[in-house]
């Protein structure tokens, strides 16, 4: 197997990242209309906006996606940064990719001078919540939210 290489995501790479982002919502059984994929693409490239996409490359090909941003948290005067959308092709899941992608945004969030890194995934998510408890810590909150 050859070296996994992460890097931000350019705007020529929307081919790339598009698949990888309709897997993603695939795999939580989510549909979005084409504009609001359309919003986050643009959103991404946008230096101006506090999220951010990296993409994980084998050989010329993109096998995973991460999608992240940063916001004010009132418990620290740093930034947080949120790390929102992963997502590994299924025939790399195992090999390290997600690991590295995850590692990316600590790194990046830490050069950013972002406190914390933290995010959600489903409970019947067992494959990744074995990774997330070896590389972070399960602090024990509940989710709740409400449409709007």
């Amino acid at each position: 197997m050859s070296q996994i290489e992460i890097r931000r995501v350019a705007a020529t790479e929307h081919a790339a990242w598009l698949p990888l982002w309709q897997a993603y919502l695939r795999f939580y059984n989510t549909e979005l209309p084409d504009a609001v994929s359309a919003c986050t693409w643009q959103r991404l490239l946008d230096p101006s906006e506090p999220t951010h996409s990296a993409l994980a490359w084998q050989d010329g090909k993109a096998v995973g996606m991460v999608n992240f941003i940063y916001h004010r948290s009132n418990w620290s005067i740093e930034n947080s940064c949120y790390l929102q959308d992963l997502f590994v092709e299924p025939g790399q899941r195992g090999t390290g990719v997600g690991r590295q992608l995850i590692e990316f945004v600590y790194t990046t969030a830490k050069a950013e001078g972002c406190a914390k890194v933290h995010w959600l995934t489903h409970e019947s998510n067992a494959t990744a919540i074995q990774l997330y408890e070896r590389i972070a810590e399960r602090p024990g909150f509940i989710q709740f939210r409400k449409g709007l």
